[in-house]
């Protein structure tokens, strides 16, 4: 079980460095395919990030023929580059969660618009995000929705690697997730995952996505799995009935299905 196309969105701001490296070494590990996709903005284009930008191709060839792979470039003004028949058929999207300046660098679609449109999962990294282990440390932020076990499903390939596996749920009623999270434990030993099960009650004191960080099973987590909704923004309910932007928190990598 692998991922053999994988998909990044590169830009000109100093965060697409280490994006690069760790979509070259899934890559390798993988066996994969990487396509690159100039995820530049207008702005970046024709403003005095536009030497930058038009390096970004060269960067990534310079990246794959010392890593022995195959890979294609798309550039920024290519039809169907952000979303569309690239983004379609991949096993996984690595993208940024640009902001500050960043932000007006990179097309506005991404990574929101483009994980709705792709139907392929997306890995996003934070936009301060620097390149260390992703995976050996999971969590699953589980809500017994389609949407999140379409995103474990997607996470398998990581999931059958990982040192440590959690499943976190936070529900309204004392273990409302409970037997619903042992059965997914059931069916990720199955692919020989042993999963821990994490499972808090919502009494009004913390949030979910407060919870999550708070509890000793899930700190120090080097990728969170989760699905992700369509409605109103894309990360709110993630645990159901409970508005989260999971896109806030600032360390670890997350990623969804939708």
């Amino acid at each position: 079980m692998a991922y053999k196309d994988i998909l990044v969105y590169l830009d000109p701001t100093d965060a697409a460095h280490d994006r690069l490296r760790l979509a070259v070494g899934m890559a390798q590990a993988h066996g994969a395919r990487l396509t690159g996709v100039d995820a530049s903005s207008e702005a970046a284009l024709s403003g005095a990030w536009g030497d930058l930008a038009s390096r970004i191709g060269a960067e990534l060839e310079t990246a794959v023929k010392q890593a022995g792979l195959v890979e294609r470039f798309v550039e920024a003004n290519a039809a169907s580059a952000i979303g569309g028949d690239y983004g379609h058929c991949v096993d996984l999207i690595i993208a940024p969660r640009p902001e500050g300046e960043a932000r007006a660098l990179v097309r506005s679609e991404i990574p929101d618009g483009t994980l709705l449109a792709s139907g392929a999962p997306m890995l996003i990294l934070p936009d301060y995000w620097k390149l260390s282990p992703v995976g050996e440390n999971i969590v699953i932020a589980w809500n017994a929705s389609r949407e999140a076990i379409r995103a474990v499903h997607d996470a398998m390939p990581l999931l059958v690697k990982a040192k440590k596996v959690t499943i976190f749920t936070f529900s309204a009623h004392e273990s409302g997730l409970q037997a619903t999270s042992e059965i997914l434990s059931d069916h990720l030993l199955r692919h020989g995952v042993a999963a821990k099960i994490s499972d808090w009650t919502d009494t009004g004191e913390m949030s979910a996505l407060e919870g999550l960080f708070a509890d000793l099973d899930t700190q120090n987590a080097d990728l969170i799995v989760a699905g992700a909704f369509g409605h109103s923004r894309l990360f709110e309910s993630l645990f159901g009935g409970v508005s989260l932007d999971m896109m806030r928190q600032p360390t670890a990598p997350i990623l969804m299905s939708h």
